[in-house]
């Protein structure tokens, strides 16, 4: 996780030219059942919170959420505005980009880096669904929990972000379905076996 994070956050300093600092990933086991109760203690549920849920498929299959809480609207969008100043005095014409498709080429960037290094490092690959913004309040969360079986459990995999220069911080959040731990476990341990 931490080399898929890492990557994850290299990819987007390309991007936008900014340096991002990391959390030690946080990983835990959860039972689906309790899986809405997590979300509602890890989010901000003022409605100004920001999610974005981007599912993925394949051997590894889940769902990546990225949270940007309560406050963080407004830093996120001089990020685009620096983007812009910068574009225009380098001579290129400026593309207008919307607050909604900022936010979610963003999530693309750092969901797709994560899982993709991720499936990469465990000799697969997976596919991924177009990604859904959404304000975080307590109705959101059946929506997200609805893609995995309540009587079973998931893997999930948390890692803080913050942007130095712009004061914003967050949060991604991986969660894979039962149907990916088993295969997990084999390439896991395969994955530790080219090391001995």
């Amino acid at each position: 996780m931490n080399i898929a994070f890492g990557n994850a956050t290299a990819d987007l300093a390309e991007v936008i030219d900014i340096f991002v600092v990391l959390s030690v990933p946080n990983i835990r086991v959860i039972n689906i059942g309790e899986l809405s109760e997590y979300l509602r203690s890890n989010i901000d549920e003022s409605g100004d919170t920001t999610i974005v849920d981007q599912q993925f498929h394949g051997d590894f299959s889940g769902s990546g959420f990225l949270v940007f809480p309560t406050g963080t609207k407004a830093n996120l969008m001089s990020l685009l505005e620096d983007e812009t100043e910068k574009t225009s005095a380098e001579g290129a014409r400026p593309k207008p980009i919307m607050e909604k498709d900022f936010i979610t080429e963003i999530s693309n960037i750092l969901i797709g880096a994560c899982v993709g290094k991720m499936t990469e490092l465990l000799n697969t690959f997976v596919t991924y669904s177009p990604p859904t913004v959404m304000q975080g309040d307590s109705e959101e969360y059946k929506y997200l929990v609805d893609n995995f079986d309540p009587e079973q459990s998931a893997i999930a995999m948390k890692t803080v972000f913050q942007f130095k220069q712009k004061n914003i911080e967050g949060f991604l959040l991986i969660l894979t379905n039962q149907q990916s731990i088993g295969w997990l476990r084999r390439s896991l341990n395969d994955f530790m076996k080219s090391y001995e």
